[in-house]
């Protein structure tokens, strides 16, 4: 869904030993740079930009806002912790479950030097198998439900060509 996301820093210089550091727990690299004003982050192409803000006004973290980065293993999500307070990061959340936001989710919370809220997260995405199952399920009951609200799955039936045909008259 997202394209990329930019924080704004103070100094890019510095803030890139820390991302280099804590995102290299999670497997990230830094795959772009523009020294001495952004550096950016991912597998391959540059999804998380760290950069000095473009109005060239002092950055500063947005309230309420946090990013969350995404682990593959619940270790490396105690790596991103531990190398973040090593590097002087600010303790937003130990590492943990997090059974609130769901059963299998484990977590991790920091801020860094400039106040950005960063997560580590970890949270197993169903097999594919239960993934084709959950659509074919989801997608058996939403007719039925249109159904239900008209009538009879009948008349809906009948409904929607009459429908189609109308409105192919309509277009001509």
């Amino acid at each position: 869904m997202l394209h990329h996301v930019s924080v704004g820093v103070r100094d890019v210089e510095r803030a890139a030993k820390f991302y280099d550091a804590v995102l290299g727990a999670l497997g990230y690299k830094r795959v772009m740079e523009f020294m001495p004003y952004a550096v950016a982050y991912g597998e391959d192409l540059p999804m998380f930009w760290v950069q000095l803000p473009h109005n060239q006004q002092v950055a500063t973290a947005g309230n309420g806002v946090h990013i969350s980065f995404i682990a593959r293993t619940k270790g490396a999500i105690d790596k991103f912790h531990d190398t973040a307070m090593e590097l002087g990061a600010q303790n937003a959340g130990e590492p943990g479950p997090r059974p609130d936001y769901s059963p299998d989710y484990y977590g991790a919370f920091v801020y860094d030097f400039d106040g950005n809220k960063l997560e580590a997260t970890l949270l197993p995405l169903p097999k594919p198998a239960q993934a084709k199952k959950a659509v074919k399920k989801a997608a058996k009951k939403a007719p039925a439900k249109k159904a239900a609200k008209k009538g009879t799955a009948k008349k809906a039936a009948k409904k929607a060509p009459a429908k189609r045909i109308k409105k192919r008259a309509k277009r001509r």
